[in-house]
């Protein structure tokens, strides 16, 4: 139903004649686009009608599902004022700005923080699948061009005010942010092995509203300062990331260029690479392979002689993933060829990050095997995978699901249906034990793979087996 009725909405009818869009392609697209969101939306050509010739508002969500209909189908961000719907909330446009000046990036960071998962003022509850919006890979290009261009501000020394309510102005020290960086390492463990959607994990978001809003809105020395913005850059890169394994990818957006800023008001270049390395993988993971390899190189780039080797292994490797995805084969094989290298050079002394804790020799072999499954080089595929599983697996659960499942898909491509169907049950167990969207749409891939095997007494009992992970509500 719609709430409003006014004059045509011609803003909303040009735009959908560019993008090409029917009223009953509209429809479906927006209708399709809540169910991804848990939404039952019922639209029709009479309903778009109505929006374009009567100007009738729709209510809810629909208006940033319209947007985020068009705007993939556009290819780029669609803001409501450009379709005529700017009176609807405007939660949308929150996060995806990369400001030039460290007090608007403050602002802009803190008013992402205190959205609710639904993308309204906290307190209002609901759920971020409301906050439709749309992800774009070209909403990174301003961001990642800013950072290349500054990577670092002169300062960022804030003054005091006072804290809201009390009066009393906020003054950070060197503890505060020690208990968000303690937040942040608890929070990559508790990802790594149950899920970006465990409970313990989703508590994030929590944090940077509760903890780290009020620190950034606080006073602070200029080295205090820098301490506090690497902390909540990684804070907010980890939201970003859990964002993006639960299937969340706007949100997931908005937390990766806010991130960004952060890491470059903390002038932390390689975490400023980490970011866009993050960014990468997601624009792969979307099938956006030639803007995965600008992001890695774009992470690349600054980081000569300022990074680690293994931290300027791990780039190169997301980089190989992003030319794998864009079937760039001699890019791919030359791109790991570095990984293994710059690997083979980092030392037991050497000063890595933090948040590198993950990165060894078969998370390498992991997402190698997975660049030669795009590349659809099976017996490749097979050889590093039997490397990356050869690891244990207590700290790193969601890894090795991930990485029975790619083992699964080599043995099919390879005509092993037997054992392509044992790694999967190993896989569908692993899944289970873990909140991951990613690791369902892993599993769903391999199913799908499997799909001209139907009839097969093993194809059916692993179908079985997975059954209850699929129909779990998302």
């Amino acid at each position: 139903m719609s709430r409003e009725q006014r004059g045509p909405n011609e803003k909303l009818g040009a735009v959908l004649a560019l993008a090409g869009i029917s009223n009953a392609g509209l429809a479906r697209r927006v209708n399709d686009l809540g169910a991804q969101r848990g939404l039952t939306l019922r639209y029709d050509k009479t309903s778009v009608a109505r929006w374009v010739s009567k100007g009738m508002v729709p209510q809810g969500a629909a208006p940033h599902l319209i947007a985020a209909a068009i705007g993939q189908k556009l290819g780029r961000p669609v803001p409501l004022h450009e379709i005529g719907l700017a009176d609807a909330d405007p939660a949308p446009e929150v996060g995806l700005a990369f400001p030039r000046d460290v007090a608007q990036a403050v602002r802009s960071a803190t008013e992402l923080y205190r959205l609710d998962l639904a993308g309204r003022r906290a307190g209002s509850g609901g759920i971020w699948q409301s906050l439709a919006g749309s992800f774009a890979v070209s909403a990174y290009a301003t961001p990642a061009s800013r950072w290349l261009i500054t990577p670092a501000d002169s300062s960022v020394a804030r003054e005091a005010h006072s804290l809201e309510g009390t009066g009393a102005p906020l003054k950070v020290g060197h503890s505060d942010v020690q208990k968000l960086r303690e937040a942040a390492e608890d929070a990559r463990r508790w990802d790594s092995k149950y899920g970006g959607g465990d409970w313990r994990s989703s508590m994030v978001p929590e944090c940077l509203r509760v903890e780290a809003a009020p620190l950034l809105l606080g006073a602070y020395s200029d080295e205090v300062g820098r301490a506090l913005f690497g902390a909540s850059a990684e804070l907010t890169r980890l939201a970003g990331w859990m964002a993006f394994d639960t299937g969340q990818q706007e949100a997931a957006q908005r937390y990766y260029i806010q991130a960004l800023r952060l890491a470059r008001a903390a002038a932390d270049v390689p975490l400023g690479g980490y970011v866009l390395a993050s960014m990468s993988l997601q624009a792969t993971y979307r099938g956006f392979g030639d803007e995965g390899v600008d992001l890695a190189q774009a992470a690349l780039e600054r980081n000569r002689g300022l990074a680690t080797a293994r931290t300027m292994s791990f780039f190169r490797l997301v980089e190989a993933r992003a030319h794998a995805r864009a079937g760039d084969a001699q890019a791919a094989g030359a791109a790991l060829k570095a990984a293994e290298s710059w690997l083979e050079r980092a030392r037991e002394g050497d000063h890595d990050p933090s948040w590198l804790g993950f990165y060894s020799y078969d998370r390498f072999a992991a997402d190698a095997a997975e660049c030669y499954r795009d590349l659809k080089a099976p017996r490749q595929v097979r050889r590093f995978t039997e490397q990356a599983l050869s690891q244990p697996t207590e700290e790193f659960v969601r890894s090795h699901g991930l990485r029975l499942v790619v083992s699964a898909v080599a043995e099919l491509e390879s005509g092993n249906l037997d054992a392509a169907c044992e790694q999967g049950v190993r896989a569908v167990e692993v899944a289970g034990r873990i909140s991951s969207a990613r690791t369902t749409e892993y599993v769903k891939d391999l199913l799908h793979r499997l799909e001209p095997y139907g009839d097969e007494p093993r194809v059916v009992e692993l179908r079985e087996r997975a059954r209850p992970l699929l129909m779990a509500p998302a």
